[in-house]
């Protein structure tokens, strides 16, 4: 299921342009809004991952919109773009002020607002996986034991009975997860690292297209519906080889 970004924009042209773009090449799901008013409607209906908002807008302002939504504790942690025709030092100070992350002026590239955008959504799924995964820590059964006896070179007989023990118990937790390869495991350690698709793909020499077919097929292996549960995942029953 694809991350969800709130695009709203009076300039319906402007809209369009970024639904197209993003779409495409993100692979985000766009929802728009006409105004600020319309836009907290929207927010409360589909609950998206991040907000692109401008700033002069009928009925409601973007200022007054993101004030709105840093009083309400479940919007608090939300990533806002301000991409907007404001672009004196003064306005830009207000936007931050306001709760802002980012403050793009028009006109604009596109490929930079991607860019800011993936850079964002990946911060923000890492920092609510860890607050998540830290208020459930994994059952009891899959916390580590501390063992007081010297440690020891275990057996390939050993090794591989603890391995049937540890599938053994994701079967009985309903965990079925196909072998990642070693290029899914470097995208997934640099997922949980933050890195955003095209830092991905600059430390792996991919495109940040080819990073997200990377990250796609994590999602269905696991079986988890976005990248905040597919980190929390990869956390829990680590995925990770060491």
């Amino acid at each position: 299921m694809p991350l969800s970004i709130l695009v709203a924009d009076d300039n319906l042209a402007i809209r369009r342009a970024i639904q197209d773009y993003l779409e495409l090449e993100g692979g985000y799901s766009i929802i728009p809004a006409q105004n600020g008013e319309e836009a907290l409607r929207q927010l409360s209906i589909y609950h998206p991952h991040l907000i692109i908002a401008d700033i002069k807008m009928p009925l409601m302002d973007g200022y007054t919109l993101v004030k709105t939504l840093r009083r309400r504790p479940e919007y608090r942690l939300i990533p806002v773009v301000f991409l907007t025709e404001c672009a004196q030092t003064v306005d830009r100070i207000q936007g931050y002020k306001v709760g802002c992350d980012a403050y793009l002026p028009k006109p604009f590239e596109l490929e930079e607002l991607l860019a800011v955008v993936q850079n964002l959504l990946a911060r923000s799924q890492v920092m609510q996986a860890e607050l998540r995964f830290s208020q459930y820590p994994p059952p009891e059964s899959l916390q580590p034991v501390v063992s007081m006896v010297a440690p020891t070179v275990a057996t390939a007989a050993e090794t591989r009975s603890a391995q049937r023990d540890d599938d053994a118990e994701k079967a009985l937790l309903g965990i079925q997860v196909e072998p990642l390869s070693s290029r899914e495991q470097e995208v997934l350690e640099l997922l949980i690292q933050g890195c955003s698709n095209t830092d991905m793909g600059k430390t792996l020499h991919l495109s940040p297209r080819t990073i997200e077919k990377y990250v796609s097929r994590l999602l269905r292996k696991t079986q988890t519906p976005n990248r905040t549960t597919l980190v929390r995942f990869a956390i829990q029953y680590q995925l990770l080889e060491h």
